[in-house]
């Protein structure tokens, strides 16, 4: 084990650094992505809430389809837009701080997820709009990820996550009025599915292979050092913190 620093098999340092760029356009594309839902809500409270009626999901209406992917952009008052803002932030910024190519993939997911479940089975011809979708969508996605990519870090944030965060799971079943827990859960299986789908498919336990070794005589190694060491998960995540 190394100082502080120290790069470990070519890792350390580099993934680090990787880490810290990927967060650091995370933060901006969700800070410019409320900054387009707040414009949005400026001029849709501007027209009398218009775009809402005109460009949110309606059940069964093929005309709203569309509207699938603007209804999170748009919501009914500037309460509803409040409520949502903190925690469209907080938990889009930890989806996407791993890659932003991929939490664009899982937003596109996530709204298709919410938008259909609002469209098939949702009743009484309401109009549909608002981030609570993609809010439901990014939690599952937070709490599940570090399971399928085996990122320890990742997995203590989704422990943290859903300890904390659990009581919005009461919002995405029946009986709470004026809210479609429809779309709350249809974006929360969005989640579950897009870590699933775009877990992380690391080839770090095959092989390495050297073009140059052709040849030489066998190299001194420790073949099982790393696969049967029970804490090999925390070296790598500490590594890919810089702190191996």
């Amino acid at each position: 084990m190394g100082g502080f620093g120290q790069e470990r098999g070519g890792r350390g340092p580099v993934d680090a650094e990787q880490m810290i760029a990927e967060a650091r356009k995370a933060f901006f594309v969700m800070f410019g992505f409320l900054v387009i839902v707040w414009l949005v809500q400026l001029a849709n409270y501007a027209d009398h809430y218009a775009l809402s009626r005109d460009y949110g999901v309606v059940p069964g209406d093929f005309g709203t389809l569309p509207g699938i992917l603007s209804a999170p952009f748009l919501h009914w008052s500037w309460a509803h837009i409040e409520s949502n803002s903190g925690p469209l932030f907080v938990f889009g910024f930890l989806a996407a701080y791993r890659g932003v190519a991929r939490f664009l993939g899982l937003s596109l997911l996530v709204a298709m997820t919410s938008g259909l479940v609002v469209w098939f089975f949702e009743r009484g011809g309401v109009d549909t709009v608002g981030a609570s979708g993609l809010i439901f969508g990014y939690f599952g996605y937070v709490v599940v990820r570090g399971i399928f990519d085996r990122h320890l870090i990742d997995t203590l944030i989704g422990v943290v996550m859903a300890a904390s965060f659990a009581y919005l799971l009461t919002v995405a079943v029946p009986g709470t009025p004026g809210v479609s827990w429809l779309g709350h859960l249809g974006g929360l299986i969005g989640g579950l599915a897009g870590a699933w789908l775009f877990r992380d498919r690391d080839p770090r336990s095959l092989p390495p292979t050297r073009s140059d070794d052709a040849g030489r005589a066998p190299a001194r190694r420790t073949p099982r050092a790393d696969t049967d060491n029970p804490r090999a998960d925390l070296h790598k995540e500490l590594g890919d913190l810089g702190l191996l």
